[in-house]
């Protein structure tokens, strides 16, 4: 060997060498390293077109055991949807819905992607599937005009669950107005089989107008920026997953939930109220935690989570940031049937406190928005929507029967308070109030916390179904009647606006 070679060999073996007495010793048992294109596996067969699913669904299992040619087809579309009771807004998606529709492929496979943007789209858009490996993760070969057509190819390198969105620029707005869903790419050694799986994916939403503010609401771009989201929400709305569109199964089945976080801005807390996590798949990747009870999804993250449900009820999936779960809409459930165990649990099947005003399924709250909309508002659909409204705001208190618990919170049924002044009963729901009342003969001394936060509307109902329940009669209460209340008196430190 020529003196030349062999100083430069001498010293990549001293670094070498360095660098694991700097380490304390050699590893005697390296990591396993992750399959790459290295062993590239030649599709097997004919072309197969994916099978694409809407959340809460996810495409079923390719059961194959060899790389093939997947054919994905994904059309961009604009599309007005509601993202609460009342509340429209214009959302970009993959697919038509929020999340977009749920690919999976398998480790090896090589992936031939379309994207189409619908003719009647707006803006132009493009896709980076975390998936790729390639400059902009397909982004650079992907963008498309409406009425147009993309088209690139890659090969599924790496097995994980990949979140995918638009980078189109300004790409936070893109993302924010519900441009992402998930990819998963199988790994050659398949995960167990489970009874169920699911597809829940997080996103944050700014709207100019305050959470559930009636009407089409716009994006807000200085909102995004600071990170203020006006909601928070599973599947793009906070009905999603919700009563009738509730997750179900059985018990002793074992779950698995592919988990995203679209963002563009929060990271999410993911939890389910009365379950612990048998595996966690950190990041949706291959190495998983046991016995977990919150997992931590980034923005443009992911987490594929399992468990068995052993006890029948009711389950309340969250955001563990709270204020968001019961305040900006990220909370979902997961309705279980079968027999009771005693031995394990003997708690009450629902809980209200953490269901809120989804309780009880109910259209009373977009019914009444609607007759707001249209000036047809009448008072037994602001009862209605009232009493709905009230189970998740006021019953913890005042109870559902409107009995208040004695020495701690005044009654509501009968009142003679609360009937004495409707104006000082709209001031004391919007400002709060301290300090010693007396309700019917008794003396109360507690704290009423302002419920400014509310719409107008909301508390227009609130109190419309109050002071015409449990042996109350009354007029209704307006929305305009509220927003004067508001604008004509100060919010003590701390409330709402």
């Amino acid at each position: 060997m020529p003196r030349s070679q062999i100083k430069p060999i001498l010293g990549v073996c001293l670094c070498t060498l360095l660098a694991l007495a700097c380490s304390g010793k050699a590893r005697e048992n390296p990591a396993p390293v992750a399959s790459t294109a290295s062993e590239p596996e030649a599709p097997l067969g004919a072309p197969l077109k994916a099978t694409l699913a809407s959340a809460p669904e996810v495409p079923p299992p390719s059961g194959r055991h060899a790389p093939a040619k997947v054919v994905v087809e994904l059309e961009v579309r604009e599309v007005v949807l509601p993202i609460a009771d009342g509340v429209q807004y214009t959302f970009w998606t993959y697919g038509g819905h929020v999340p977009g529709r749920f690919i999976r492929v398998r480790e090896g496979d090589t992936v031939e992607f379309h994207l189409q943007n619908h003719p009647d789209s707006k803006m132009p858009h493009n896709i980076d599937l975390h998936a790729v490996t390639g400059p902009g993760g397909g982004a650079t070969s992907t963008f498309t005009a409406p009425g147009h057509q993309t088209q690139f190819t890659f090969k599924a390198l790496m097995s994980g669950l990949y979140v995918y969105h638009c980078a189109t620029a300004p790409v936070g707005m893109h993302v924010a107005n519900g441009m992402y869903g998930l990819i998963y790419v199988e790994p050659r050694q398949v995960l167990p089989k489970v009874d169920r799986e699911f597809y829940i994916m997080q996103g944050d939403f700014y709207t100019v107008g305050k959470y559930r503010e009636k009407g089409a609401q716009p994006f807000d771009m200085q909102k995004a920026i600071e990170e203020n989201a006006t909601y928070v929400v599973f599947n793009g709305s906070e009905g999603s997953l919700v009563g009738d569109k509730a997750l179900h199964a059985k018990v002793g089945e074992k779950i698995r939930i592919f988990v995203g976080n679209g963002g563009p801005n929060l990271t999410s807390s993911f939890h389910v109220i009365g379950e612990i996590f048998d595996r966690v798949y950190t990041e949706g990747g291959t190495k998983f935690q046991e016995n977990v009870q919150t997992t931590v999804v980034p923005p443009g993250g992911s987490s594929i989570v399992e468990f068995t449900v052993e006890v029948p009820g009711t389950y309340i999936i969250v955001d563990h940031s709270l204020f968001r779960a019961f305040n900006k809409g990220a909370i979902g459930m997961l309705k279980v049937e079968g027999p009771e165990q005693k031995g394990v649990y003997s708690g009450q099947e629902v809980d209200s406190v953490y269901l809120s005003d989804k309780a009880q399924t109910s259209n009373a709250l977009e019914r009444a928005a609607a007759g707001l909309q249209q000036g047809t508002l009448t008072k037994e659909a602001q009862i209605a929507a009232g009493q709905q409204l009230f189970l998740g705001t006021c019953s913890t208190c005042h109870q559902p029967d409107g009995r208040g618990l004695p020495n701690a919170f005044p009654p509501l049924a009968k009142s003679d308070f609360l009937m004495a002044d409707k104006k000082r009963s709209m001031g004391i729901v919007l400002n709060g109030l301290k300090g010693k009342v007396t309700v019917n003969g008794m003396e109360f001394d507690s704290v009423m916390p302002p419920m400014s936060h509310l719409t107008d509307d909301d508390l227009a109902n609130i109190l419309t179904f109050v002071r015409n329940s449990w042996g109350n009669s009354g007029d209704a209460v307006s929305s305009k009647e509220m927003a004067d209340m508001r604008a004509g008196t100060a919010r003590p430190p701390g409330a709402g606006h």
